[in-house]
């Protein structure tokens, strides 16, 4: 018997609907990826929660963050730890309705990693060199 599941939803913006969403079940998941110009790791941890209601949406929360060094344009707040060469802090939005990731041809894709275990976001969702949404939703499993 199918059950609802936790999850996020992957749609390209530029689908207008019509492409399925790719879902895949997490209740947590770090999204990763690489600055285009200074070359340093950029790692934020999330978890998918039911919303505040029985009839409310998941919600998209961001736990942690973490900088791999620093530099133009990615500078790590004031109250960020450096930690074994890592910059980590919590971010100041904590509760977001969906992640915008924008991807391109030109740089490396994001990585999506579930416990650990990372693999490039095309492994996922196809890029179509736009905007990729992650909103938090509901699926069957």
């Amino acid at each position: 018997m199918a059950a609802w599941v936790l999850g996020i939803c992957f749609t390209l913006a530029s689908s207008s609907g019509q492409a399925p969403p790719v879902f895949v079940a997490t209740e947590r998941f770090t999204l990763a990826w690489t600055h285009s110009i200074e070359k340093q790791r950029w790692e934020e941890d999330y978890a998918v929660l039911p919303g505040s209601a029985p009839d409310q949406p998941p919600v998209l929360r961001a736990l942690q963050a973490r900088i791999k060094g620093s530099g133009a344009g990615m500078e790590p707040p004031p109250d960020a730890v450096l930690q074994n060469g890592w910059y980590i802090y919590t971010p100041t939005t904590t509760t977001v309705p969906e992640l915008l990731l924008t991807r391109s041809e030109f740089t490396p894709d994001y990585d999506w990693c579930l416990a650990r275990r990372c693999q490039p976001l095309s492994n996922v969702i196809a890029s179509d060199a736009g905007v990729t949404r992650a909103k938090p939703c509901f699926g069957m499993q």
